[in-house]
């Protein structure tokens, strides 16, 4: 007997976009383990397939991810009195923060289409993306304390380093909603669009990045993530190799070539 096809993550490859969908509306796009599973696997395909040179996350509905649905975990004591120690860390390290992990890590940009409420670890998992469009109606909500809980799935990473100390301090602290318009102000979010152009919004943003030098966008992408965690002379060293093995691609000669013979460039991602 074959199973049915899993639905509630959907995707699909169009014009060298990874377009990956959030597709359980009636729970707001809470995340349950399989699904989890199945996005960090679609990041690593879009890494190592050529014919991906960008990703699109994005969700149906009104929720864009409410965050974690653990129903959806591997069996494991539910009662608090059997758990031992080390059992919460441990599904933390090999869940929420792999998550967040394969965005940080994909080779390949990565835009967050937010079409409504980001949540928790749904809203970690937006601003860990490269590049953020959200609907106006979207919002963001560090929802942790409200259950009296810590940040987790790299919250306390991410928030400092877009906002700053204090203003990431405000949003935990509180859990109040952050509305896409004030977010757009704050940095956390490039665009904001009405709500029916978003997905026009992200695929024109996402396929401008298809016909890109996509070793060197993937490379630039390192560089400025490791930036924010070392010093500066690492860093420099790191882009001086970077751009010694992005010299060695297709699309950087044909780059300077375009420029020598004054055309417009055609990189093959390569």
């Amino acid at each position: 007997m074959t199973e049915a096809p899993d639905t509630t993550i959907l995707h699909r490859t169009d014009n060298g976009v990874s377009w990956i969908t959030l597709n359980r509306p009636d729970a707001m796009n809470a995340l349950t383990w399989d699904q989890r599973e199945r996005v960090i696997a679609l990041l690593a395909d879009a890494s190592a397939d050529p014919a991906a040179r960008a990703v699109v996350i994005t969700a149906t509905g009104k929720g864009f991810c409410a965050g974690a649905d653990l129903r959806g975990a591997p069996a494991t004591t539910d009662r608090a009195a059997d758990r031992v120690a080390g059992d919460v860390a441990r599904m933390i390290r090999l869940g929420a923060q792999r998550l967040i992990t394969a965005v940080l890590d994909c080779e390949k940009p990565v835009i967050a289409a937010v079409n409504g409420t980001a949540a928790g670890i749904g809203a970690h998992l937006a601003l860990a993306c490269d590049l953020v469009i959200a609907a106006d109606t979207a919002r963001f909500i560090e929802v942790f304390v409200r259950r009296g809980l810590v940040p987790d799935g790299g919250g306390a990473y991410l928030l400092p380093r877009l906002v700053g100390p204090q203003k990431a301090k405000e949003l935990m602290f509180f859990g109040d909603a952050l509305p896409a318009a004030e977010a757009e102000q704050l940095g956390l979010v490039n665009k904001v669009v009405p709500g029916q152009d978003l997905e026009a919004a992200a695929r024109e943003w996402a396929e401008r990045l298809a016909q890109g030098p996509t070793r060197a966008i993937a490379m630039t992408k390192q560089l400025v993530n490791a930036s924010l965690d070392g010093d500066r002379a690492t860093a420099l060293a790191a882009e001086a190799t970077a751009q010694e093995i992005n010299m060695t691609t297709a699309d950087a000669n044909e780059g300077v070539a375009s420029f020598v013979e004054r055309r417009t460039p055609k990189y093959l991602g390569r």
